[in-house]
């Protein structure tokens, strides 16, 4: 196997010239470059990465931090990921993913520091022990999505306005003629579910809807696929409240259990339920019919955004926290439509 003096004795320079080469830690000329690039080629050369990442206090890996017991990826989080790695590429860094729960941090087979050089988290929570330890172990950070008020002054983050978009909905709804809404949404403890709860209510309060016409269901926080979430507990709500002519649901999985339970219950959409997801471009489509209404989150440019603040903030002595919202659009498809009275 060929090592860097091989490749120094053939290119005519000295090891230390064709570590810079590799590294890019000094500016070497073109001339020279090319020729170290070219003995390196010939004698297949290839760098020690581990050994180069010790010499140079970096990895040149970015982390994607997704929690979940059992985690699936939807068509967000590959979009999401197609706009991290669209950074990483240009900027010569790889990506490390994991769906390491909360828990995993009182386990003594993670007491070990990612190798990572920053990290990219996903859905953070109102009390989230993965920001609290990324912070005292000073790695840099950059959320997709709020965190909470005790971090929001210390962590970057990209997000959508959440609560915007959900008055934004729940006002389309409440236009069609909608008065009794059902709102499936995201696990409790998370900030995505309490900004979205809080433009609900606002949107439901301006049009002066009682809060008995206003059911919002948090999601377990246990594992439980959405469809059957999205199933189990639209059924039981339509069965007590059959009032009910609205469904919003947190994601397109989800809005395929309401989907099942309307065809269930013999219900049709949108004439007897109007069917509303914050999602988007789903693997699903096919399955619904009538094709579901939903909202654009851009994905690949939330994506996008979080590894640019975070490369940043890896380049730079002096840390600055940062902030980026990226605009939402409605798609209205065939999904809701004005309200009918409801026939059993």
């Amino acid at each position: 196997m060929s090592t860097i003096e091989d490749v120094a004795k053939a290119s005519g320079v000295s090891k230390g010239t064709v570590s810079s080469v590799f590294s890019k830690k000094r500016p070497i000329s073109k001339e020279v470059s090319e020729r170290v690039l070219a003995a390196a080629k010939e004698l297949n050369y290839k760098p020690n990465y581990w050994a180069r990442s010790l010499a140079n206090k970096s990895t040149k890996i970015l982390g994607l931090n997704i929690p979940g017991e059992q985690f699936k990826f939807s068509q967000f989080h590959l979009s999401l990921m197609n706009g991290v790695l669209g950074v990483c590429y240009r900027h010569g860094y790889r990506l490390l993913v994991n769906s390491l729960p909360p828990s995993y941090l009182s386990q003594v087979e993670h007491w070990v520091s990612d190798p990572v050089d920053g990290e990219i988290m996903l859905d953070p929570e109102n009390e989230d022990p993965r920001i609290m330890e990324r912070i005292h172990g000073q790695v840099p950070i950059v959320l997709v999505g709020r965190p909470s008020s005790q971090y929001e002054s210390k962590v970057s983050y990209v997000d959508n306005d959440n609560v915007g978009m959900t008055e934004q909905i729940t006002r389309y709804l409440l236009e069609l003629g909608h008065r009794n809404l059902l709102f499936l949404n995201a696990p409790k403890h998370r900030t995505v579910a309490g900004d979205r709860e809080l433009g609900f209510r606002s949107a439901c309060r301006e049009a002066g809807i009682p809060e008995t016409h206003q059911q919002i269901v948090f999601k377990p926080d246990i594992y439980r696929p959405s469809n059957e979430f999205g199933y189990e507990t639209t059924m039981k709500a339509l069965q007590e409240m059959p009032e009910i002519t609205a469904v919003i649901a947190d994601t397109d999985t989800m809005a395929l259990g309401v989907y099942k339970a309307a065809e269930h219950l013999g219900m049709t959409i949108p004439d007897q339920l109007s069917v509303y997801a914050f999602s988007d471009d789903s693997t699903y489509s096919p399955e619904f019919t009538p094709p579901l209404t939903g909202v654009r989150l851009h994905a690949e440019q939330l994506g996008r955004e979080a590894a640019v603040i975070l490369l940043e903030q890896l380049s730079k002595e002096t840390k600055t926290v940062k902030r980026a919202i990226v605009p939402t659009e409605m798609v209205i498809r065939s999904s809701c439509t004005q309200r009918k009275t409801f026939m059993k």
